[in-house]
């Protein structure tokens, strides 16, 4: 699998309206979604998103979480249950236990706990070098 084509870049591809929680915000308690969340702040509390979650590098979350699909750049503190796939970057920081049926990492992310494939593919590997191809990056 080629680490740059589409099918890895899954918050390219949100469909529908995500709910947004913007950089600067602080949410205490649960958050249930029925499509994408794609959050900039802090949440302190479990989260189940019926879509794809966005946890951006700016981010933080604590708390367990349950979602379809997530790519994670920020932030987890807590579990992960992820029905499909995930994409760590390499700015992500996660601990607790980590499951889910695809799993793709970037070289340079921090997994503190225990990772479960679901699935049949091991873990994907990969160098992140979307940030050397955006301008005036």
């Amino acid at each position: 699998m080629n680490p740059q084509n589409s099918q890895r870049r899954m918050h390219d591809a949100v469909t529908g309206t995500p709910s947004l929680l913007a950089s600067g915000v602080r949410l205490i308690g649960d958050i249930e979604t029925p499509g994408a969340l794609i959050m900039s702040g802090h949440v302190q509390g479990n989260g189940r998103i019926a879509g794809e979650l966005t946890v951006l590098a700016d981010s933080q979350w604590e708390g367990d979480i349950v979602a379809r699909s997530a790519v994670v750049a920020g932030r987890v503190m807590g579990n992960l249950v992820i029905i499909d796939k995930i994409e760590i970057a390499a700015t992500a920081v996660i601990r607790g236990r980590l499951t889910a049926r695809r799993i793709a990492m970037a070289r340079g992310a921090t997994i503190e706990g225990e990772l479960t494939v679901t699935g049949s593919e091991p873990i994907l590997e990969y160098e992140e070098k979307r940030a050397e191809e955006e301008p005036g990056g």
